[in-house]
C-alpha cells in the first residue's frame, strides 16, 4: 500500500468532525447514477461540494487529499471503494462506508472483488476466482524505486547487476569470458579463440596484443594483423583496424579491472552479436504501397519500414567498426494475405525499399485442417491462428536466414504474442513494442469485456498483453507516459498492474513498471520525406498544383466541401477515421466556434466518403456522423474533407503546403499512444495543436514547439487556437517562433538515427545479461506457459467457433 503513514487516522478524525460534508459528498456522488466514477466525474463532485455554501473549506484537509488522489471509483448501495494513486505506480484503496464515517484501507483483491460484485449484481465474492499474480516472481529480482528511473531500465541494470556479478569472486569476469566465447558467425569463430581458457590468461593476451596494436600505424587493417592476433588468441570482432581493435580491448580490460556501468555499456555495444533480426507484425495490410488507410493499416506499418531502415544501416556500420564484412539481413514477418485486392500482400517475399538485404516475409494464417485463410480478418479477430502462424514462422524464417535469428521483436499485441512463443522455442532474446494497448484506449474494457467480447476479444487480448509483457527481456516504449503516465494520468502499461475481467481472472499484479525491462527509445520520421519548407532544393513542387487542387477544388467523388475563401491559413488534420483518432470531433469542436471558423479553414484527411466503401465498423459510423457534422453546422464552404492519402511523399509535400500558408496541425485523439502524425507535421515546421492524453503531450513541450489541448475539453482547444491565429495576425513571428521550436525539438529528440543506435546497443546488453543470469525470470516463463496453456487456448479456440 501506498497510503502515508497515519493518514487513514487523519481522515478518520476529518470524517467524524464533519458529518455533512461528509454526507454532502456521498449525495453528490450517489445524484451521478453510476456505478463507476472516472478521476474526472469524482473532481468534478469535489467541486461542486467545495462551492456548496454549506460545506466546509476543504482545501488541504485529508478529504482533499483523497479527491487529488483518486483515479476511480466503485459505488455500491452500502460502500464506496476508491482507488487512489498517492505518485506514480503506487496505489492504494480505500473503503467509505455509506451509513457511517468509518473509512478503511483494503487490499487489491478486495477492490476488485467490489468492482466484480457490482458488475455481476452479485452479493457474494467468488472466493475461487483465477488470480494472476506475478509478484513472487520478481521479489529478489532487484527493480528500481524512484518513479524518474522508469523507462531507464539498461542503465539502472548495468549499475545494480554489474556491480552484483563482478564482486562474487571474479564471478562475472569468468561470465564475461564464457559469453565472449559463444559467437561465432556459421563456422567463424568471433573475439576470442578457445585456447583463451580462463581470465588471467585472457588479461595476458589482452596487454601484449595492446602493445603490438600500439606498435603499427593506426589505421593498419585488421587483416594485416589477423595472423599475429590469432596466435595470441584473438580472432576477428575487435575493431576494423589497430586504433578500433586497441580500444576495444582496452575497454574490456577496463571492465575487468573495474566494471563502471557505462563501460560496460560501451563495450558490450562493440561485441558483434546480431547479424539478423526477425520483426513480427502479423496484423493488417502490411506492404509499401496501396495499404496505408485500410483497416488496421496505419502508423505501425510506417514505424516499422522506417524502423527497418535505420536499423539496417547501423548494423552494417558496426559491422564495418568491428571489421567483418558482413551482410545484416532483417525479416518482417507479416500474414500473406490470398485475396490481396490489388496489392502486394499476397507475396510471400518483398525486399524492402532503401535497404539490400532487409525483406517482408508472408506467411499464411492456416484453418486446423490446413487450409490457407484467403482474406483479410480484423485484428481483434485473429487470435485463434496465431499458435500455427508462430510454427510456420518459425519454419520459415530458419529456412530464410539458414539458422535462428539473432533477435525478434514483436509488434502490437499479436506480433509480441507470437514473438514470446518464438523466443520460446529458439532461445533468442526478445524485444516488445506495444504501440498501442487496447485496455487503456476503451474505458471500463476489462470489467465489460463480456459485453465487447462480440467485437473486440478483449479477454484474448488482455490475456496475449500479460503474457508477451512479463515474457518479455526488454520492452521498449516511444513514451515515459506509455509505461507510468503523469502525475495526474495513469500510464498504458501501469493499468495492467491491477484490473479483473469479472467471471474470467482477476490480475492482482499484473506487471511492474519499476522492472528494467523497460526503455524508452523513441521513433523518428524519415528526413527523405519530412522536411522544412525552406528547403527548397528538395522540395516537390511538382505535386503542389495537383495538391492546391485538391485543397481548393470543387467537390467531388473523393472529397467533400469547398473552401469559399482560400486565403485563411488552414487547420490541417490526418488520421485514420474512427472513434479514437476523433477526426469529427474536432470538426464538431470548430463548428461551434465562430471565432476559429473566421479565422481559418479546415482540412480533414481521412477515411472514406461512402460508407459502403468502409469495410471497418467504426470507420462507417465515422463517416456517417462526419457527413451529419457538415450538414448540421453548416461547413461546406469553410470545412474540405479528402479520403485517405497514401502517398507518403505527396504527404510531406502537403505538410509543407499548409506550413506555406501559415497553417496549423491537430491531432484531437482521445488517446495517442505516441503520435507519428505530430513529429510529422513538427519536422515540416507546421505549429501542432495535439491531444495531452499519451504521447504529444511528452514530444511537444507546450507554448514552445507546440500546444497541448483536452480532447475532453473541444471547446477550450478551438478557442486556444482562435487565440493563435489572432497573435499570429498581429505579430507573424509568433508562427515562425513555434515553428523553429517544433523543428528543433525533432532534430533533438526524434530521429532514427538515435532510435536504431539505442535499440542495437540495448539488444546487445539484455542478451548479454539474459546469457549470465537470464535475469532470474525461468520461473516467470514457466507460470506464463501454464497461463498461455490453461487460459489463453481456450480462449482463443472459443474464438474459432469451438465450445
Amino acid at each position: 500500500m501506498s497510503l502515508p503513514p497515519g493518514f487513514i487516522d487523519e481522515l478518520e478524525q476529518f470524517l467524524c468532525a464533519e458529518p455533512r460534508t461528509v454526507r454532502m459528498v456521498q449525495h453528490r456522488i450517489l445524484e451521478r447514477g453510476r456505478r463507476f466514477l472516472l478521476r474526472s466525474d469524482l473532481q468534478e463532485t469535489f467541486a461542486q461540494v467545495c462551492a456548496d455554501p454549506d460545506s466546509c473549506e476543504l482545501k488541504g484537509t485529508p478529504l482533499a487529499r483523497v479527491f487529488a488522489w483518486a483515479q476511480e471509483a466503485a459505488v455500491g448501495r452500502s460502500a464506496l471503494c476508491v482507488a487512489v494513486r498517492t505518485s506514480v505506480a503506487r496505489w492504494g484503496y480505500l473503503r467509505f462506508q455509506a451509513a457511517s464515517p468509518d473509512v478503511t484501507e483494503i487490499s487489491t483483491v478486495e477492490f476488485l472483488a467490489f468492482k466484480e460484485r457490482l458488475v455481476n449484481g452479485r452479493r457474494q465474492v467468488d472466493e475461487w476466482a483465477l488470480e494472476v499474480d506475478l509478484e513472487p516472481f520478481s521479489r529478489e529480482f532487484t527493480k528500481m524505486q524512484e518513479s524518474r528511473s522508469i523507462g531507464r531500465g539498461v542503465e539502472f541494470m548495468n549499475r545494480r547487476l554489474s556491480s552484483s556479478l563482478f564482486d562474487k569472486r571474479g564471478k562475472g569476469s569468468r561470465s564475461l569470458l564464457e559469453f565472449l566465447l559463444v559467437h561465432r558467425l556459421g563456422e567463424q569463430q568471433l573475439m576470442l579463440c578457445r585456447t583463451i581458457t580462463d581470465v588471467d590468461g585472457l588479461r595476458s593476451a589482452l596487454r601484449t596484443a595492446e602493445e603490438r596494436l600500439a606498435a603499427v600505424p593506426g589505421d593498419t587493417p585488421w587483416a594485416e594483423l589477423s595472423g599475429e592476433m590469432h596466435a595470441l588468441g584473438f580472432e576477428p570482432g575487435w575493431g576494423c583496424d589497430a586504433t578500433r581493435a586497441r580500444d576495444t580491448m582496452q575497454l574490456l580490460l577496463d571492465v575487468l579491472e573495474a566494471p563502471s556501468p557505462n563501460a560496460l555499456e560501451h563495450f558490450l555495444a562493440r561485441i558483434p552479436m546480431i547479424f539478423s533480426m526477425c520483426i513480427l507484425s502479423p496484423h493488417g495490410w502490411f506492404g509499401q504501397d496501396g495499404v496505408l488507410g485500410r483497416p488496421d493499416t496505419g502508423g505501425q506499418v510506417v514505424y516499422i519500414l522506417d524502423q527497418v531502415r535505420a536499423i539496417e544501416e547501423e548494423m552494417r556500420k558496426r559491422l564495418a567498426r568491428q571489421g567483418l564484412d558482413i551482410a545484416p539481413r532483417i525479416l518482417v514477418v507479416t500474414r500473406l494475405i490470398p485475396d490481396a485486392d490489388g496489392t502486394n500482400c499476397d507475396q510471400r517475399l518483398e525486399p524492402i525499399a532503401g535497404t539490400e538485404h532487409a525483406r517482408i516475409l508472408r506467411v499464411p494464417f492456416r484453418e486446423p485442417g490446413g487450409q490457407v485463410v484467403p482474406h483479410w480478418i480484423s485484428r481483434f479477430n485473429i487470435w485463434p491462428y496465431l499458435e500455427q502462424f508462430t510454427v510456420d514462422t518459425e519454419r520459415e524464417v530458419l529456412a530464410e536466414l539458414h539458422g535462428r535469428p539473432d533477435l525478434i521483436i514483436g509488434n502490437y499485441s499479436d506480433g509480441n504474442l507470437v514473438a514470446s512463443l518464438l523466443s520460446q522455442r529458439l532461445g533468442v532474446t526478445q524485444c516488445n513494442i506495444a504501440h498501442a494497448l487496447e485496455k487503456t484506449k476503451y474505458l471500463l474494457s476489462d470489467l465489460y469485456w463480456r459485453e465487447n467480447e462480440e467485437q473486440y476479444h478483449f479477454s484474448c487480448q488482455f490475456t496475449a498483453d500479460l503474457i508477451a509483457m512479463n515474457t518479455a527481456d526488454f520492452i521498449i516504449t516511444s513514451t515515459y507516459q506509455e509505461i507510468a503516465g503523469t502525475a495526474s494520468t495513469v500510464g498504458q502499461y501501469e493499468a495492467h498492474m491491477a484490473f479483473t475481467m469479472p467471471d474470467l481472472y482477476r490480475v492482482v499484479h499484473g506487471i511492474d513498471v519499476f522492472d528494467p525491462k523497460f526503455n524508452i527509445v523513441s521513433p523518428g520520421v524519415d528526413p527523405r520525406v519530412y522536411f522544412p519548407p525552406s528547403d527548397e532544393e528538395r522540395r516537390l513542387k511538382h505535386l503542389l498544383p495537383g495538391i492546391s487542387d485538391q485543397v481548393f477544388g470543387a467537390a467531388d467523388d473523393v472529397s467533400r466541401g469547398c473552401l469559399a475563401d482560400p486565403t485563411l491559413p488552414l487547420v490541417f488534420t490526418m488520421a485514420r477515421l474512427d472513434t479514437v483518432k476523433n477526426l469529427t470531433g474536432f470538426v464538431d469542436w470548430y463548428g461551434r466556434n465562430d471565432a476559429l471558423r473566421a479565422a481559418a479553414n479546415v482540412l480533414v484527411v481521412g477515411g472514406h466518403m461512402e460508407v459502403a466503401r468502409s469495410s471497418d465498423d467504426d470507420e462507417k459510423r465515422e463517416i456517417e456522423k462526419m457527413h451529419r457534422l457538415l450538414d448540421e453546422h453548416g461547413l461546406e464552404d469553410s470545412v474540405r474533407w479528402l479520403e485517405s492519402q497514401v502517398d507518403r511523399e505527396r504527404n510531406g509535400e502537403l505538410y509543407r503546403f499548409i506550413a506555406d500558408k501559415r497553417g496549423v496541425f491537430v491531432q484531437p485523439a482521445l488517446f495517442e499512444a505516441f503520435g507519428l502524425t505530430v513529429i510529422e507535421a513538427m519536422s515540416t515546421g507546421l505549429p501542432v495543436f495535439a491531444t495531452c492524453f499519451g504521447g504529444p503531450q511528452e514530444i511537444i513541450e507546450d507554448d514552445v514547439s507546440g500546444y497541448h489541448i483536452d480532447p475532453n475539453h473541444g471547446n477550450a482547444a478551438t478557442e486556444r487556437m482562435a487565440q493563435f491565429f489572432a497573435r499570429c495576425a498581429e505579430d507573424p513571428t509568433a508562427w515562425d517562433r513555434i515553428s523553429a521550436g517544433a523543428l528543433a525539438r525533432v532534430e533533438a529528440r526524434y530521429t532514427w538515427a538515435q532510435y536504431a543506435h539505442r535499440l542495437m546497443t540495448l539488444a546487445k546488453v539484455y542478451g548479454f545479461w539474459r546469457h549470465v543470469s537470464d535475469l532470474e525470470r525461468a520461473e516467470t516463463r514457466r507460470y506464463l506457459e501454464m497461463f498461455y496453456g490453461l487460459q489463453f487456448r481456450p480462449l482463443a479456440e472459443r474464438l474459432r467457433g469451438g465450445s
